[in-house]
């Protein structure tokens, strides 16, 4: 088993409040999308409140920004979860709920087995790759940099044949 697991933190703010039923698709299937997570090879962990899914964890004064936070085994079974699995589906609907990020939206970082990370951690890691660009501190899916005390270049996974939404 690895001593090191994969954190992930995806932000988004919403074109209309969660209530809206302009995205009462996006709403409607997020205990699939929840669950198909949870099932998924390589899951570890993912950020919920009580109601199940994270969209009420507010982290702006913007009540249309939402985040979503995951722990996987690996950064292969997370590309795996989101690009490759009916998640991508829900991927491909993300300009319908979503405003287009002019930022970065997505970060990567390695964390020790066993440890859960923080909203704050997250934020803060996305806020660095935001400025200074991919690094073993925070990286994408583009530029996977080797666990802590792993020697080697990064590795692009090559996300970008899969993704879709915002094309």
């Amino acid at each position: 088993m690895s001593r090191w697991h994969i954190a992930q933190l995806n932000v988004g703010t919403l074109l209309y409040p969660l209530e809206d039923p302009r995205i009462a698709d996006f709403v409607a299937g997020l205990d699939k999308i929840n669950a198909l997570a949870d099932a998924s090879p390589g899951f570890v962990w993912r950020l919920q409140s009580a109601s199940g899914n994270a969209t009420d964890i507010k982290t702006s004064d913007d009540p249309n920004f939402i985040v979503n936070m995951s722990v996987w085994a690996s950064a292969e079974a997370l590309l795996d979860f989101v690009y490759k699995s009916s998640h991508r589906l829900a991927m491909a609907k993300r300009r319908e709920w979503f405003i287009r990020p002019s930022n970065a939206y997505m970060v990567l970082w390695w964390i020790a087995a066993g440890r859960l990370p923080t909203v704050a951690e997250g934020l803060a890691r996305l806020t660095h790759l935001e400025a200074h660009g991919a690094s073993p501190y925070a990286f994408t899916f583009k530029d996977k940099f080797p666990p802590p005390g792993e020697v080697g270049a990064p590795v692009n996974l090559r996300p970008d044949p899969y993704c879709v939404g915002w094309q």
